[in-house]
């Protein structure tokens, strides 16, 4: 398959390396330098190259914020049976556009970051197809996803909001407050270390990424149940309540078993 990859970012590159050995891959990114490192693949710097590419999947990388602009901006350079393709991490407004360009789709999210995870074992790692994607976009993905051991799950638009409402919000948010009541410690335990690599980690990541993440409209329902559970756990501490805080471990416990 000709497959052209929108953004030679984390992302964009990591998939170029993942597919090129199978399919014809071409990587577009308007800054040349980013393309420096690129192999085994084409480099694209204009639409027009996009054009005479003429791909039969275009997989758009770029950061969030410029996912749908990007796309219109590509659209008349590429062929009406070209299935578009997006790996965003929050689907707000993806529905209304595929539906609006009348095009075939196909809208995934890797649930892994090339910086940390290990790419050469991704069988802990997670995928998401969403399902009312075009049915040839989602048998691709499915064997892609599939040959590298991740776990593939299928969610509709607004089922997979609600999902990374839950799976994502809540480790940002208390990471974030962890973060935020952060001082230097000079000599920390492990589990503080264990934080701030968690901390360090979210903290490198785009900031508009992080916002979207936090903005998705399923987010604060979370957040709210954060805040009543610290709210409970302040309330035990202050009374020295022995046989709650008993209690709130056994509730904490169950839940993580």
């Amino acid at each position: 398959m000709k497959i052209c990859i929108l953004g030679a970012g984390k992302m964009g590159t990591w998939l170029t390396d993942a597919l090129c050995l199978q399919h014809e891959v071409a990587i577009f990114d308007t800054d040349k330098e980013r393309l420096r490192y690129v192999f085994n693949t084409q480099r694209l710097t204009s639409f027009d190259e996009i054009r005479d590419f003429a791909p039969e999947l275009l997989i758009n990388a770029v950061t969030l914020k410029f996912t749908i602009p990007v796309f219109e901006q590509v659209l008349p350079f590429v062929p009406e049976t070209c299935i578009l393709s997006d790996i965003a991490s929050v689907k707000t407004g993806f529905p209304e556009f595929y539906k609006k360009s009348g095009r075939r789709f196909v809208s995934t999210h890797p649930m892994f970051g090339p910086t940390f995870a290990n790419l050469k074992d991704l069988s802990q790692h997670h995928a998401i197809i969403i399902s009312e994607s075009d049915h040839l976009g989602k048998a691709f993905f499915k064997d892609f996803f599939g040959s590298l051991g991740l776990n593939i799950h299928q969610y509709s638009f607004e089922e997979h909001d609600e999902t990374i409402a839950y799976s994502l919000s809540i480790p940002f948010s208390s990471t974030l407050v962890f973060a935020a009541c952060m001082k230097k410690q000079d000599a920390p335990g492990t589990t503080f270390r264990k934080h701030m690599d968690i901390a360090k980690g979210l903290l490198s990541e785009d900031d508009y990424l992080l916002t979207e993440i936090l903005f998705n409209p399923y987010t604060i329902g979370q957040v709210e149940q954060i805040r009543k559970e610290l709210k409970d756990l302040i309330e035990l501490i202050s009374s020295r309540d022995s046989e709650g805080m008993k209690q709130f471990l056994a509730k904490v416990r169950k839940n993580l078993a």
